[in-house]
């Protein structure tokens, strides 16, 4: 159902003044570093006193939202102890990855029972202002309950997506607040049959994107909300569809099920964030959902074209973001599903499946990237099964697949006292050999790739044959780092359950 028909539930500057006609208010608080010096970083290399050059990362995946950075001329070869170290600083839970914008950086995290959206100064990590709200979210599976999505930063505005479902606005410069939503309390977000029990897996876990003045978020409510478009600057609801109306009585995948009935008791919150990209000359919002892909008209929510693409097994999710090429859209997930690659028609409301294969690419929430015809992506479910892949883009053939480690299993040993991976011939420690379930960001003609258990490499871009150029680790980013690095201006950021740290990639760093 389109238009804001529910009944909205809006906090903004304005509501102050009596121009909103209800309230759902989050107590919080916003404190600038003169009232609050808890967030002081250890800095261990000297504070540069010059801008450097590069580009900003103020969203999930970066600029361009694909996890491709276009920044040149970085440190090409690391040292063994890896890209120096800048600073390091103690952080709260939370699976979501920092932005960057200008000289500040922004991290949403968990501390106790308060979600914090800590701004920080990012040549040193010092907290400039602090804004925080309480949070009594439990991961149902037992993750740890801190936030999952990114912020998004612009020049005069912080957006953030917190685990319960708090949508928060934010003066970028100061902190203080703009406008809040409570989500699954005005788009029912909750059990059919427990009014109270949110209906969800993780928590919320797709970062919204931001576009000509609205904040496309998938929400996941009941019965036509799982995507909504709210007023950037105001908080209130333009558009919300998706939903029964969209995906009651469509034909599936599986023989079991030939047509989907739509229940009103589905678990209907995604976690793959949406994408906004230009094919045939018509601008799509691409959400990937628990059903499938669904392509939206920007101004009104309208539905372009669906496709259905879910995994058989109840207790599975859509995580990973679609990917865009030209006129085709690269589709995966794991728990059996595998992955597709779709066309669009020139007229912008239907789709062909070029190929599809359920073994090619089980991308579980990494998502993978496009280089010159090749998709690169880690598949597999957990992390014992989990490999890095090249897999073709015109056919789907696997190019080939790695663990991370090429070389023999006898050769390594494990120390019973500390955990750590030995080198059986030097008897020195190194870096998990195992990528597991890791993630990664594109420089130029390579990738950076962390893996699940705190392995850092560099990788060359090679469709022929895996080559890692370099592999490192730090003892402060351990399992699960599940969180993708960060790159702006030369530093790269990596972030654990309990530490953020700082890299420098300058061409001349050296460690000190």
């Amino acid at each position: 159902m389109l238009g804001c028909g529910e009944n909205t539930t809006v906090t903004t500057a304005a509501a102050v003044e009596g121009k909103t006609d209800k309230e759902t208010p989050v107590k919080s608080n916003a404190t600038s570093k003169k009232s609050d010096d808890t967030g002081r970083a250890r800095v261990t290399q000297p504070v540069e006193a010059a801008p450097r050059d590069g580009e900003d990362w103020p969203r999930f995946l970066g600029l361009k939202e694909t996890g491709v950075s276009g920044e040149t001329g970085l440190l090409e070869k690391w040292p063994k102890t890896g890209p120096p170290k800048l600073w390091e600083k103690e952080v709260g839970t939370g699976y979501s990855a920092p932005s960057i914008r200008g000289d500040r950086l922004v991290l949403h995290h968990r501390v106790g029972d308060e979600e914090i959206v800590e701004c920080m100064n990012v040549a040193d990590g010092e907290q400039i202002w602090q804004y925080k709200y309480a949070s009594n979210f439990t991961d149902p599976f037992g993750y740890n309950n801190g936030p999952r999505c990114s912020p998004i930063l612009t020049k005069n505005r912080c957006y953030t997506y917190g685990a319960e479902g708090v949508l928060v606005c934010l003066e970028f410069k100061t902190g203080k607040e703009i406008w809040t939503r409570d989500i699954k309390k005005d788009f029912n977000v909750f059990k059919k049959d427990q009014p109270d029990v949110p209906n969800w897996f993780f928590g919320i876990g797709s970062t919204p994107i931001l576009e000509d003045g609205l904040i496309f978020t998938l929400v996941g409510g009941q019965p036509n909300s799982a995507v909504v478009a709210f007023n950037a600057d105001t908080g209130k609801t333009e558009w919300q569809n998706v939903g029964k109306d969209t995906w009651d009585g469509v034909a599936t995948e599986n023989p079991l099920e030939p047509k989907y009935e739509w229940t009103g008791e589905e678990m209907f919150v995604s976690y793959a964030s949406p994408l906004a990209a230009t094919i045939h000359g018509k601008r799509h919002v691409l959400c990937l959902l628990r059903q499938g892909l669904v392509s939206l008209n920007p101004k009104d929510g309208s539905v372009n074209f669906k496709h259905w693409f879910k995994p058989r097994s109840y207790e599975s999710v859509n995580a990973a973001r679609p990917i865009v090429i030209g006129d085709k859209i690269f589709l995966s997930a794991a728990y059996k599903q595998g992955s597709a690659l779709l066309q669009v028609n020139e007229d912008g409301k239907s789709v062909n499946e070029v190929w599809r294969d359920r073994r090619n690419m089980l991308t579980h929430w990494s998502t993978a990237i496009h280089v010159d015809g090749y998709i690169y992506g880690f598949s597999g479910r957990h992390e014992q099964e989990a490999t890095f892949r090249c897999i073709d883009l015109k056919t789907g053939k696997v190019e080939w697949e790695t663990t991370g480690y090429e070389g023999e299993l006898g050769g390594l040993s494990q120390d019973p006292r500390t955990g750590e991976i030995v080198d059986t011939k030097t008897g020195e420690s190194i870096p998990w050999p195992f990528y597991g379930r890791g993630s990664k960001i594109q420089i130029g003609d390579r990738f950076i790739v962390l893996g699940e258990r705190g392995t850092l490499a560099l990788v060359k871009i090679n469709a022929k044959k895996f080559e890692e150029l370099a592999r490192t680790s730090f003892k402060q980013i351990g399992y699960p780092a599940w969180t993708a690095p960060v790159l702006s201006r030369k530093r790269m950021f990596l972030r654990s359950e309990k530490t953020l740290i700082c890299l420098d990639l300058k061409p001349d760093a050296t460690a000190k």
